[in-house]
């Protein structure tokens, strides 16, 4: 993987982990870094899980890889807040 590419994955997983807070109501008492984190990780998991499905590769934008990807951030941010609030 070259730099552009670890850079895009920063920067789209930052939208998606910030969409993704966005979804669940109220605060989430998470960071900035968590939030990241989540979000590079559901933007993987839903591209794969689009994949699956195949449609990962759509003509325009790609919507449903996208709600799957924020969706999949929504969870992910709602389970880092759980088990945050448990320490």
């Amino acid at each position: 993987m070259e730099i552009s590419g670890i850079f895009t994955a920063i920067v789209i997983g930052i939208v998606i982990g910030i969409l993704g807070r966005l979804v669940i109501p109220g605060r989430q008492r998470i960071g900035v870094l968590w939030t990241i984190l989540v979000g590079i990780a559901a933007a993987l998991v839903g591209t794969a899980v689009a994949g699956a499905f195949g449609v990962a590769d759509t003509r325009g934008i790609d919507w449903i890889e996208l709600a799957i990807q924020i969706g999949l951030a929504a969870l992910g941010v709602g389970g880092v807040e759980r088990l945050k609030s448990r320490r």
